[in-house]
């Protein structure tokens, strides 16, 4: 449809509307969902969270789930498993897995994909965002929202910008150089824009340069709007305006909430009195209302049998017919198999030193898997990414399911965390609270880790006692088993009491005395496999210069346990890199480092664009492990390197020298001589190739040019394994 007939078709529905009617399409009416003008044909926006599926059902104005079974969905992996496939088509399938969901739930609007950038490790919700690095988040945004949006649904990219902590999360007030946020901070928005062509972009909560993202002059007008000719939506985060003047001035489209006095947000009544009174222009709410009206011509919700253009009219005259609304399905096998190959491409081998992986299926007899995370589900916790999954396959069953009855099997706590989030354990859902304390906290340590403020405070010192001894006990009866079993897998890591919105890590200790327990099995067994699953970076100190096996798991989704059952026993090759520094300590990141709070509510970005490996690079600063790391069971040789300065392009000869078939990821980092950062991410791509066979590789790099002199391009494996470098003539 010709860009100018909708925007006539949304001038003519304009003129014929209310003040009243106007108002109610730009503020919550319900929860997740805007006021419709029914006499006019034009529906309502229904909107739903979140990245890892879509959320379940609640009332209208109560945070209280409706309790039908009919909401039970595909639970996909996190955005940080995503990230680490490096892969843009495994991104396009789960944006398509999730577009193709909302809309077999009735939804328009997904509140996903988050992108912010991962400054610091102890964020509460880094584990919905991508990577700390702005070309790897970019690239995979704008994959994902493409699927997305091919189900008539829009993607809500999230949150404008500097969004990275949850402390404070209303009121801090990012201190940030220019350069920094455009260079860092804002490249995977606008590659969303540009790229993706999002629909509609939410503000974030917190304030830069003093002003309100959601309400912020700077970034929604001049940036988002003028710089970046984004036409599209722009929603608040839910109680992210705090003003009516300036939301009703700003570019801001949509008011949401978490209050159900959705008469009283600030773009609801307050701005009808404004406006009567003379106070605002009535010209502000028709641009916030004629934007919303594209999006559901966008989105084909405005429909008719008839068109205008041959002069007939219906009971929706003046709406634009067009193809059927699709609508989408939930649920399927096709996608249950999606999230199963994203899974499978996310896990990460960190170590194998002595090539224990893969286990041979055939001689497995007796397994022990040790670790409350062998068996936990995670679906249903993390704040508004939690989901309410048709199903979750934990490593446990992954592996039994896998080896079936001639294997024995068995299952050691070894350690006890929280049986509930701290936010479910409230009386009320969380999200009704979620606006007070500024909106956020940072955790408390303990002599267990770190865990939630609330919970820190209301838990006596006999109940830490209590706890205290009940893992002593189910540590010495893991290493007691631990000497009498074939195979030995510790499944440990964090959960949604740490990874979770509205609170932030204290540091990167591994919670509930996991580290003594490792500690412990590998001095029985020193063969023991380790797997991690979080999703966020641990410290690692303790235990890994003893351990010789170390895999990484994400929030894998559904088919997370299956996954890991595949690449453990070999049925997979794991290809996942780390998309984000593993560091040793937190005080090895910039954003601790160097960045700090100037006042309890201003935090000082003074790292500046040494973002991630950016600076430890410029440091020399050894991680845990390095940013795009990641082992397979075969090896990879790179040789032939050349530069195609016409196709812009970097390419190599990639060889599979080992035993296995695996995918490789070529990595194409630039250096140039007297910048500020000693390299960047500038190109990547994702190669399958046989054992003993050879793969032409090309990887597009769109700052490329000829005449760049001190440049080198360093092609690798990881950030710190570059294999081959090109200098150009001059």
């Amino acid at each position: 449809m010709n860009h100018k007939i909708w925007c006539r078709r949304a001038d003519e529905l304009l003129q014929k509307m209310t003040l009243e009617e106007k108002i109610g399409m730009i503020h919550g009416a319900q929860l997740f969902q805007t006021a419709g003008v029914e006499r006019l044909g034009i529906p309502p926006l229904k909107m739903s969270d979140g990245p890892m599926g879509v959320r379940q059902e609640f009332e209208a104005a109560s945070w209280k789930s409706v309790g039908y079974s009919d909401d039970y969905v595909t639970y996909l992996p996190c955005n940080s498993a995503i990230a680490s496939t490096w892969n843009r088509k495994i991104a396009y399938d789960i944006g398509s897995v999730l577009g193709e969901e909302a809309r077999g739930r009735g939804k328009d609007i997904i509140l996903a994909p988050g992108i912010n950038i991962k400054r610091s490790p102890l964020c509460g919700r880094s584990f919905e965002y991508f990577s700390e690095d702005p070309y790897l988040a970019g690239e995979l945004a704008a994959a994902y929202i493409h699927g997305v949006q091919l189900w008539d649904v829009a993607a809500c990219v999230k949150h404008f910008a500097a969004n990275n902590q949850e402390t404070e999360r209303l009121w801090v007030d990012v201190d940030i150089d220019e350069e920094a946020l455009r260079q860092i901070y804002f490249p995977a928005f606008y590659d969303a824009v540009k790229k993706g062509g999002v629909y509609a972009v939410m503000g974030a909560y917190n304030r830069v340069y003093g002003e309100h993202c959601c309400q912020s002059e700077f970034l929604l007008n001049q940036v988002l709007r003028k710089e970046w000719g984004f036409d599209g939506v722009i929603v608040s985060d839910w109680g992210g305006v705090h003003d009516t003047e300036a939301a009703a001035n700003s570019q801001l489209d949509i008011e949401m909430s978490v209050t159900d006095d959705f008469d009283d947000y600030f773009m609801a009544r307050p701005l009808l009195e404004k406006i009567k009174s003379g106070e605002v222009s009535e010209d502000t709410v028709n641009q916030k209302v004629k934007r919303i009206l594209l999006l559901m011509l966008r989105l084909h919700m405005l429909e008719d049998a008839e068109t205008m253009d041959s002069g007939k009219t219906g009971s929706r005259a003046g709406i634009p017919a067009g193809r059927q609304r699709k609508s989408g399905s939930y649920n399927t096998p096709e996608h249950r198999h999606k999230a199963l190959e994203a899974a499978r491409e996310s896990i990460v081998l960190l170590k194998n030193k002595k090539r224990q992986l893969p286990l041979k299926p055939k001689q497995q007899r007796r397994i022990l898997l040790i670790g409350e995370n062998a068996q936990q589900q995670h679906a249903n916790g993390g704040g508004s990414a939690e989901i309410k999954a048709l199903y979750e396959i934990s490593p446990l069953m992954g592996l039994k399911s896998r080896l079936g009855g001639n294997a024995e099997i068995a299952f050691a706590q070894g350690y006890c965390g929280k049986a509930e989030n701290p936010q479910e354990q409230q009386k009320t859902n969380w999200q009704e609270k979620s606006l007070e304390n500024g909106g956020g906290t940072q955790q408390k340590s303990t002599q267990a880790g770190t865990v939630h403020a609330d919970a820190a405070a209301q838990e006596p010192e006999s109940q830490e006692q209590e706890s205290t001894e009940k893992r002593r006990k189910l540590r010495e009866q893991a290493v007691r088993l631990a000497t009498s079993y074939d195979t030995v897998i510790f499944v440990g890591g964090l959960d949604h009491t740490y990874d979770c919105e509205g609170n932030d890590r204290a540091d990167m200790v591994l919670p509930y005395e996991q580290d003594l327990l490792i500690q412990q099995l590998l001095a029985v067994r020193s063969d023991l496999i380790i797997v991690m699953l979080a999703g966020s970076p641990v410290q690692m100190q303790a235990w890994i210069d003893k351990a010789d096996t170390v895999v990484w798991s994400w929030y894998a989704g559904m088919e997370g346990g299956n996954a890991l059952a595949d690449v453990l026993l070999g049925k997979v090759n794991p290809s996942g890199k780390l998309p984000e520094s593993f560091y040793k300590t937190h005080t090895d990141c910039s954003a601790h480092a160097v960045g700090t709070f100037a006042d309890e509510k201003t935090v000082s970005y003074r790292e500046g664009c040494e973002v991630g490996y950016r600076y430890l690079d410029n440091h020399q600063i050894e991680p845990e492990f390095c940013f795009g790391h990641g082992l397979s069971y075969t090896d990879f040789a790179y040789s032939d390197a050349r530069l195609d300065f016409e196709k812009k392009q970097v390419l190599c000869t990639l060889e599979n020298t080992g035993d296995y078939d695996g995918s490789e990821v070529v990595q194409v980092y630039v250096r140039k001589k007297g910048a500020k950062l000693f390299q960047e991410l500038k190109g990547f791509a994702k190669v399958f190739v046989k054992a003993q066979e050879k793969a032409e590789v090309s990887v597009s790099l769109e700052e490329m040019q000829r005449e760049d002199a001190d440049v080198a391009y360093c092609i690798g494996s990881s950030s710190r394994d570059i294999r081959l470098m090109i200098i150009p003539d001059r």
